[in-house]
């Protein structure tokens, strides 16, 4: 028998759950990734209906130190909140798929340099959300989600060394207490900045 077709069918209905800036290949790790959003639409009722029209625009495994790794998946940003509503049982069920590593969606956002200078027709200033600061706030808080952040404070250390300190709502704490060392992690990978993090009484 000649397979394949099928092979060939299956592989472009995943490359439809990842769709890259300028239409660029995904490469291997972000082909698996779109094959498992693929399979969990496919397969879950629960998602079925919420991932039919969602898509993804990169994937990355990072190292997150002492023989941990974790998954970045990049979002269109005008699809993150249709994300956000299915996003803690999506990450629950990825992560089982990707035995046990931890599993962090992050909107994809573009930075635009102080020297940003508008087009013609729209004059004014860069917008806030896309300066250099903005960006990095958000990403920690897609970090974080849907755990709330509650307060942050930069301490400086005697090496002058600034350390973001990150208090996220206590309520969350029982869920989210062995994540912590990731999204610092991740945090430090996505921004080359220390952060810890904390909770909230």
């Amino acid at each position: 028998l000649d397979f394949p077709p099928l092979l060939h069918i299956n592989n472009t209905m995943s490359n439809q759950k990842i769709k890259k800036a300028g239409g660029a290949e995904p490469d291997e790790f972000e082909a698996q990734v779109a094959q498992e959003l693929l399979n969990l639409e496919m397969t879950s009722t629960e998602l079925k209906a919420s991932l039919s029209d969602l898509h993804i625009t990169a994937a990355k495994e990072v190292d997150c130190g002492a023989g941990r790794k974790a998954i970045i998946i990049y979002v269109p940003f005008k699809l993150q909140r249709s994300f956000q509503k299915v996003q803690a049982r999506l990450v629950r069920e990825l992560e089982k798929k990707f035995s046990g590593r931890h599993v962090i969606i992050v909107a994809q956002r573009n930075i635009l340099g102080k020297s940003y200078a508008r087009s013609q027709k729209t004059k004014g200033l860069r917008p806030r959300s896309r300066t250099l600061t903005a960006v990095q706030d958000a990403i920690l808080e897609d970090i974080v989600y849907p755990t709330e952040i509650t307060g942050k404070r930069t301490r400086c250390k005697v090496d002058g060394r600034r350390v973001l300190k990150v208090y996220l709502d206590g309520r969350d704490q029982a869920n989210v207490e062995g994540r912590t060392d990731t999204y610092a992690a991740v945090y430090g990978k996505l921004t080359n900045k220390q952060v810890s993090f904390h909770f909230s009484s």
